[in-house]
């Protein structure tokens, strides 16, 4: 059975939800493992340059496929680690990942042996090598390779927002989507069940997009027997400050998220906000709009949120 994020389940069955939310732990990094990373410890470094590296391998692939296979990179990680990171055993892992998550998704367009002849540095790895650290990874992660993601639970709360099927659900669903994926490289939500990334990432994207609408949504969501509210709140302000930080660099480099209706539409409301100063009117500029939005973030707490003003 070809796997897919959305439904990493081989058998679904009536409470095919309530098994998702019991095992979602089992796919993760260590929670407790989070905690005792600092900023400039190696261990840090070293998961950077390998995100990189399975990236840039990658970037011609389907993203899924990546994030597979980072998601496998970051629980072998967690469980293992590396005792030495020379360049060519970064590049092994990196490769492997890429490999088991290529064998996974069943992508038929791309041959993993096209992995091993690309040469970089003259590193160029045997079939056999890879299969060693490939049996080295399945063992750290137990061989739990239908991986629960944060994608496995959108459907879910898109279908408790009451918006399944709908146009809203499927422009939320998309940039929650995009917040998901570009989240991945921070570290700090190791310390979070895919569940709380995925309900945290729409909530994000429900006040990007849908201002009026998000109180209905935070209601719906920390309602759910399913929820930790306080852990949503804390993984909201983790995703926030990664998607705050991807819109600045965007405004700077002068290029946009995308070119989808709702964005275009967004943006062309945003721009024709002014400001009339003694009759002259103003136009807001993109700068000055991602600064107002760093000083007001948002804290979903109860049916309304909350604005703090720095």
């Amino acid at each position: 059975m070809e796997f897919d994020l959305e439904n990493p389940l081989e058998n679904l069955h009536s409470d095919a939800v309530s098994f998702l939310f019991l095992v979602e732990s089992d796919h993760t990094p260590s929670q407790n493992h989070s905690h005792t990373l600092k900023p400039g410890d190696l261990d840090i470094s070293v998961r950077r340059e390998l995100v990189s590296l399975i990236a840039k391998l990658s970037c011609t692939l389907d993203p899924a496929l990546s994030y597979l296979a980072t998601n496998y990179l970051d629980r072998f990680l967690a469980s293992q680690g590396i005792s030495e990171p020379k360049s060519w055993v970064l590049r092994l892992i990196a490769v492997s990942c890429i490999s088991l998550a290529v064998k996974m998704m069943k992508t038929e367009c791309f041959d993993v042996q096209d992995l091993l002849n690309q040469s970089d540095g003259g590193m160029i790895f045997e079939t056999q090598t890879v299969r060693r650290m490939e049996a080295l990874i399945l063992g750290a992660l137990q061989w739990r390779m239908r991986s629960i993601t944060p994608f496995s639970f959108i459907p879910f709360f898109i279908a408790l927002m009451g918006i399944k099927g709908s146009p809203t659900g499927t422009v939320l669903k998309n940039r929650a989507s995009e917040i998901i994926f570009m989240s991945q490289r921070e570290i700090r939500l190791w310390e979070f069940k895919p569940s709380m990334i995925a309900a945290s990432a729409l909530l994000c994207a429900s006040h990007e997009l849908f201002p009026f609408q998000y109180p209905s949504f935070l209601k719906a969501i920390t309602e759910s027997t399913y929820v930790n509210k306080e852990s949503v709140e804390q993984c909201y302000k983790v995703i926030q400050d990664i998607a705050i930080e991807e819109e600045y660099e965007s405004a700077l480099n002068g290029v946009s998220r995308s070119d989808t209706p709702i964005n275009v539409l967004d943006h062309h409301f945003l721009s024709s906000e002014s400001e009339k100063t003694n009759g002259i009117t103003v136009a807001d500029s993109p700068l000055r709009q991602e600064r107002d939005l760093k000083r007001r973030k948002i804290t979903p707490c109860g049916n309304n949120p909350t604005i703090h003003n720095s």
